[in-house]
């Protein structure tokens, strides 16, 4: 890739890992289930979730052509998947439907330092922030590029996000106080329209992939 293609390809990544994240859509999720915490508390869940969420991309990132060939996973089979994964969370979000992989089990009110602790790793790290939608894009992003000088960008892209949601989360009470909701609502829809072009254009890649494999 040239420079020129590298900053359009970082543009595409932020904004396929901004759908899928959907920072300003999820703030009610956040507000909902810290809002028994004190804001120290509530800075901690923040924080361990954007970690937790990194990590794991991050992983997946580095290892997860690794991780394919150790279980006869092929490339073009994984973005299908990970488009028809995508285009569903897409359509929920399109219909302003609530995706499986965005609802948390209700939580008891004992042992909130534990119980913070464990919400931040799931659900909010994972599957809220860093899903299978989620992962199936970094691994088509990283697919993308087939260099090292790609995967960090991916890598560095998702990092943006992740700070980028740390910080919503911690305003996440002022914001709601001042945003319309119906403004929420708006920007939700928005993303799954993103989400669903980024789905089908997953599932074309894969398709192309799939043919190159039989020729």
């Amino acid at each position: 890739m040239i420079i020129k293609d590298y900053w359009l390809h970082g543009f595409t990544v932020f904004m396929g890992f901004f759908a899928m994240l959907n920072p300003v859509g999820n703030l009610p999720v956040f507000i909902a289930m810290v809002s028994n915490f004190d804001r120290k508390t509530q800075r901690k869940v923040a924080l361990r979730s954007v970690i937790v969420a990194f990590v794991i991309i991050a992983i997946f990132s580095i290892f997860g052509h690794i991780i394919f060939r150790m279980f006869g996973i092929t490339l073009p089979a994984f973005q299908i998947a990970g488009g028809l994964i995508v285009f569903v969370m897409g359509y929920n979000l399109l219909n302003a439907k609530e995706s499986n992989m965005h609802t948390q089990a209700p939580i008891a009110r004992e042992d909130m330092e534990k119980i913070a602790e464990d919400m931040a790793i799931t659900p909010l790290g994972t599957p809220l922030l860093a899903g299978p939608g989620t992962i199936s894009a970094a691994m088509n992003f990283v697919g993308a590029g087939k260099s090292i000088l790609n995967v960090i960008l991916v890598i560095g892209m998702f990092a943006i996000m992740c700070v980028i949601t740390y910080f919503l989360f911690l305003s996440s009470h002022k914001l709601a106080a001042h945003v319309n909701p119906g403004i929420l609502k708006v920007v939700t829809r928005v993303m799954g329209l993103i989400l669903s072009v980024i789905a089908i254009q997953m599932v074309i890649i894969g398709i192309e992939g799939t043919i190159h494999l039989f020729q």
